[in-house]
């Protein structure tokens, strides 16, 4: 059985300024916008490195979305900061018309998404972020789950022709990935093989799923933990190949019920493999203030609700 333990937490969205500021170091067309949020999405490194490929658009981030689109006719590849509401229910219009339309190689970077925002409150946890871009042709929509993840995203998108939506958080929490990782976009990472229920997981939840994976086993219940980074393109072969083998699935995510992974899953699984499924997130509501643990306990959404949704699933097979 494959153990993960882990020496330090770190906020994912560092794991986005670090990589940028590689990036930077890399690659002559790489610039970066951000609307009045520096520091709070960790650009502050590559704005000094790189003044002339900085632009700070202040709060205007339909202005930002616009700007972006027209860097990339000149060849530039233009990532935007902002936190997550802002970076897309504020600026849906524009994504859709000027990148998403137009397959714009532009890199949406969101921080501060989901419950774990905390105590910030339910104005600034958006909860439909993943729902309304995946539902947009031609983007791509990515949600890694710690430090080291998130900084391989990062630098993988700017090979990606096209739209992106990179999806990050405020939070410390566990790095539990490899520090030298190969990010494939589209490609699910199998943590822990199983054979009784599979678990899907995205984001901060990848980390609840592994220690509810920990408490089942001390029950007998051997549950496939499965890390899905890439929300769309989704990983159909590797979610098929799993039920297939455990029957019964559950996925869990920082997000709506309505329109997240576990929609996209269920999609999967009604049109080639029916099978039982239950779904870890947010149901129909909105957050408020309090700590993320706080939070992700009372919307159901910890290892503890992990375990709950298994015990459930598995007594449909």
């Amino acid at each position: 059985m494959t153990k993960f333990t882990y020496t330090e937490k770190k906020d994912t969205r560092s794991g986005f300024g670090d990589g940028l500021l590689e990036l930077g170091r890399t690659n002559p067309d790489v610039v970066g916008l951000c609307a009045d949020l520096i520091g709070s999405l960790k650009m502050g490194a590559f704005q000094n490195e790189f003044p002339e490929r900085f632009f700070q658009v202040g709060i205007a981030e339909a202005n930002m979305i616009g700007l972006a689109a027209g860097m990339t006719i000149g060849g530039k590849i233009p990532f935007t900061g902002t936190f997550a509401n802002f970076s897309t229910g504020r600026v849906y219009d524009q994504i859709r018309q000027s990148v998403a339309y137009s397959e714009k190689n532009v890199k949406i970077c969101a921080s501060h998404a989901g419950l774990t925002l905390g105590e910030d409150g339910a104005t600034h946890q958006i909860l439909e972020d993943i729902g309304m871009m995946k539902m947009l042709p031609n983007m791509t929509v990515i949600n890694p789950c710690d430090y080291n993840q998130t900084k391989a995203a990062t630098m993988a998108i700017a090979d990606h022709h096209g739209p992106v939506y990179l999806r990050f958080g405020r939070p410390k929490v566990p790095i539990f990935t490899p520090a030298d990782q190969k990010f494939e976009i589209g490609k699910a990472l199998k943590l822990i093989e199983g054979s009784d229920v599979s678990i899907f997981a995205t984001g901060h939840l990848v980390w609840e799923a592994i220690e509810a994976e920990a408490i089942l086993a001390e029950e007998g219940i051997k549950a496939e933990v499965i890390n899905i980074h890439t929300i769309k393109p989704l990983d159909v072969e590797a979610i098929l190949e799993s039920v297939g083998k455990t029957g019964c699935a559950v996925s869990a995510e920082e997000h709506q019920m309505n329109g997240g992974l576990g929609d996209s899953i269920a999609q999967t699984l009604a049109l080639n493999n029916p099978s039982p499924l239950e779904m870890v997130a947010v149901n129909d509501s909105f957050g408020e203030s309090g700590t993320p643990a706080q939070l992700m306990e009372k919307y159901g959404i910890d290892a503890k609700n992990i375990v709950s949704a298994v015990k459930r699933v598995m007594e449909r097979k």
